[in-house]
């Protein structure tokens, strides 16, 4: 099939390395591995930071441009899509394109990993989340990543629009590097943004709990960089000298260099959608300590790759590093587990079983859904 791809989110092509950027590209390459022609739709970004009326009236009125020009294009010759994909959809950055053009095509319409906000479909927000509302009710199949999601959006499932379950994955060039042999040191790593909001707030847990566990024996790598880094470094400060170790932001080789060369992986993910860099760290060998926050859980499996903690417990949290720090046995026997979760459940050819049915289905729901909504197409 021919797919139009849509982020609006976050522009497809615009070069920046963020979790949800690389999952979209994951999501192309195995679509392109299935078979399909996958067109992305550039340059087409409706992330609105702030619920202002004119600026949410702007960007529809660039939709409707955009979708404009798109369709005449394909009413001039060029073939247009058979089927619309789009990535995200949640209220600050709706799909204003997809339910239009997929409604106008008469194709079938798929989305991933939306999200439904009840708590603003009243206030600023509103009308955003209408918009947002209107796209899953249009969706021929939903894609989960997370059982939060799926849970979000289990209202919308109807007789002609399915969910399906699609674990996230990770897909690495070569066969990754095993993790290094146990140090005398226990050597930590975490990989992350440097941005206000859940990030900053992340390294700001993780800095307490470290303060906590200074009477143990560790290192920590920190990789990253961002605005926020002058006041993440701050919060760090009081630490031993000599335990902190700043790698700034880091071409992805190095990153992956960097984290075989350690023994835990720690990040508090505190409200995480999910994290690619839970399951990066683990196909290389490591285990993980976080909170169970977000969709954290959905990237590892506790208790056998992973030691989660209740979010906000940052107690639990600490004993959970602390017994991780004392039992080397421990960390190698959950690193092996951890790698062998990642690679082979959690790879590109495991999501393209699941992507070859979801296409399939939402091809059924949207004939059925015509057949029992006859219209003419416009």
């Amino acid at each position: 099939m021919r797919i139009a791809f849509h982020t609006p989110l976050n522009a497809y092509d615009d070069g920046r390395i963020s979790g949800d950027r690389r999952m979209a590209r994951q999501l192309v390459a195995v679509l392109e591995g299935l078979g399909h022609a996958v067109e992305p739709v550039l340059g087409a970004r409706d992330f609105m930071p702030t619920p202002e009326p004119d600026r949410l009236a702007r960007h529809q009125a660039q939709a409707a441009a955009r979708a404009d020009a798109m369709l005449a294009r394909w009413e001039t010759g060029e073939p247009p899509p058979e089927l619309w994909f789009s990535y995200h959809n949640y209220y600050k950055a709706p799909d204003l394109l997809g339910p239009a053009i997929a409604g106008r095509l008469g194709i079938p319409y798929v989305v991933a990993e939306a999200s439904d906000a009840a708590r603003r479909a009243s206030g600023e927000w509103a009308a955003h989340t209408r918009i947002v509302r209107a796209g899953l009710a249009a969706a021929d199949l939903h894609l989960c990543f997370t059982d939060r999601d799926r849970q979000g959006l289990e209202p919308w499932r109807t007789a002609h629009s399915a969910l399906m379950e699609l674990p996230p994955f990770i897909a690495l060039p070569d066969e990754p590097p095993a993790a290094a042999g146990q140090a005398t040191v226990p050597r930590l790593v975490t990989v992350a943004m440097m941005r206000e909001g859940t990030k900053e707030n992340s390294y700001r847990v993780l800095a307490r709990l470290l303060a906590a566990l200074t009477d143990r024996p560790w290192t920590l790598t920190i990789i990253g960089d961002g605005r926020k880094r002058g006041d993440i470094e701050q919060a760090f400060a009081g630490l031993p000298a000599g335990r902190i170790a700043w790698r700034g932001a880091i071409p992805h080789d190095r990153v992956v260099a960097e984290l075989a060369g350690h023994d835990i992986f720690v990040w508090p993910g505190v409200r995480e959608a999910y994290g690619l860099v839970y399951l990066e760290a683990q196909a290389l060998g490591l285990p993980i300590v976080a909170f169970d926050s977000g969709g954290v859980s959905a990237t590892v499996r506790n208790g056998a790759t992973a030691l989660l903690a209740p979010e906000g417990d940052e107690a639990g949290f600490g004993e959970a590093l602390r017994r991780l720090l004392g039992d080397a046995d421990l960390r190698q026997a959950m690193g092996a587990t951890a790698r062998r979760f990642a690679l082979t459940e959690r790879n590109p050819a495991q999501a393209a079983l699941i992507l070859e049915r979801a296409l399939a289905v939402a091809v059924a729901n949207r004939a059925a859904r015509a057949a029992s909504h006859p219209q003419t197409p416009r």
